[in-house]
């Protein structure tokens, strides 16, 4: 929906898609060029994913992608992006698309968070979400694409440029939500080239050539992992990370002069069961279940990466899980609360935690800066979380930097 900026009076509306279906929106708009970007969720509903652009001034389409292509197979890859086995039965899978042929109409796919916008190139890049039934891969054979993945399109035409598919075939739900940054990068060589850094929920963070998708590099391990790709069953199967990451929909920050990537991290064991059943027709569709282990650790933590090396430059462990996001400042801060209340300022270089403020309910949004007449401040939402339970609230708090 546009709105006049002076009046409020509406201008014009879209209808994007049927929630009747399962559709649903949880990015703003990105307006850029003329052009109203927006993608759908929903990946867990069994639609068909895709990211639009609009027209500004009147709302009509300019073009679509869909995140599902009608072959969705891929080339049945049998390890995940850091190399690991991921345990497929792949002549199953060939044995059920001959059966049943492609499911791309039910497929997900949906795209959490805004794409990354480069000018210089005329290119949008997003990470698509999970594969429908989130759990059961038995109904959904082949690589499942675009699913779990990085995907860049030329801004004026919505036309397919480059891909990278983290997990192919996801049965864990360690889908790709947390919205990629733009920043230069070493490459392999140790160039300085153009590159995209995306935190996932495996718990690693993905550093990418621009150009074409490519993985440079992929980081340490910020959680804890364990039983890596052990398969759901039906009496559930342990494997960490658990199905909230890792770094879920939490968007990342970065210092360029440091060279560093900031991220926050849940650690949540949990148990993946798988139970299958057929698509619903717009209702839920988990194709089983995750659940979190009764009496097991659940924590968080604040970590810094070095992303030219992949090494963890610091970390500091939080009490609770974290979800929310995190902001640095060119002036060598890092902003982002906890589910406790606590909002913190840490020293970019080392972790150091420099101040504290208690905002009386769960900080599980991404703080943002912004200045007025030359002052900086920093403002942030305490509202809590249904996912991690934290408290909840209603406030928009403002702080000055000095």
């Amino acid at each position: 929906m546009a709105l006049d900026a002076k009046t409020g009076n509406k201008v014009w509306q879209t209808d994007l898609a049927d929630p009747e279906l399962g559709y649903s929106e949880t990015m703003a708009p990105t307006v850029v060029k003329g052009k109203v970007l927006i993608g759908t969720n929903g990946g867990e509903y069994g639609v068909r994913g895709f990211v639009r652009a609009y027209n500004a001034k009147d709302g009509k389409l300019v073009w679509n992608f869909d995140t599902i292509p009608e072959n969705s197979v891929g080339v049945w890859a049998e390890k995940d992006a850091t190399g690991r086995d991921m345990h497929r039965n792949i002549q199953a899978e060939k044995d059920q698309l001959a059966k049943t042929g492609d499911p791309y109409k039910t497929l997900g796919g949906g795209v959490w968070q805004n794409p990354a916008v480069d000018l210089a190139a005329n290119r949008i890049y997003f990470v698509v979400g999970n594969p429908s039934p989130d759990l059961d891969g038995s109904l959904r054979p082949g690589d499942n694409l675009y699913t779990d993945s990085l995907v860049s399109l030329d801004l004026e035409t919505g036309k397919y440029v480059c891909h990278f598919q983290y997990i192919a075939h996801d049965v864990w739900d360690l889908d790709a939500v947390s919205p990629p940054v733009l920043v230069d990068v070493r490459d392999k060589a140790g160039k300085v080239i153009p590159g995209l850094i995306h935190a996932g929920k495996t718990g690693h963070v993905y550093v990418h050539d621009r150009k074409d998708c490519s993985l440079i590099r992929f980081s340490d391990a910020m959680v804890p992992q364990e039983n890596m790709w052990t398969l759901p069953t039906p009496q559930g199967a342990r494997m960490l990370p658990g199905a909230n990451g890792g770094v879920e929909w939490s968007p990342i920050a970065v210092n360029p002069q440091l060279g560093l990537s900031y991220a926050i991290n849940l650690h949540q064991p949990m148990t993946y069961t798988v139970t299958s059943a057929p698509y619903p027709n717009g209702k839920l569709w988990l194709g089983g279940a995750f659940k979190v282990i009764p009496g097991e650790e659940q924590a968080g933590n604040v970590t810094a990466v070095d992303y030219n090396t992949g090494k963890i430059r610091w970390q500091v462990k939080t009490p609770q899980p974290m979800i929310g996001g995190i902001l640095a400042t060119a002036g060598g801060l890092v902003f982002t609360g906890e589910a406790n209340g606590r909002f913190r300022a840490y020293d970019a270089r080392n972790g150091n935690v420099l101040w504290s403020f208690n905002a009386g309910a769960g900080v599980n949004a991404p703080p943002s800066s912004y200045t007025v007449a030359g002052k900086q401040y920093i403002v942030v939402g305490a509202g809590g979380n249904v996912q991690i339970d934290s408290k909840r609230g209603n406030s928009i708090i403002a702080f000055t930097v000095d």
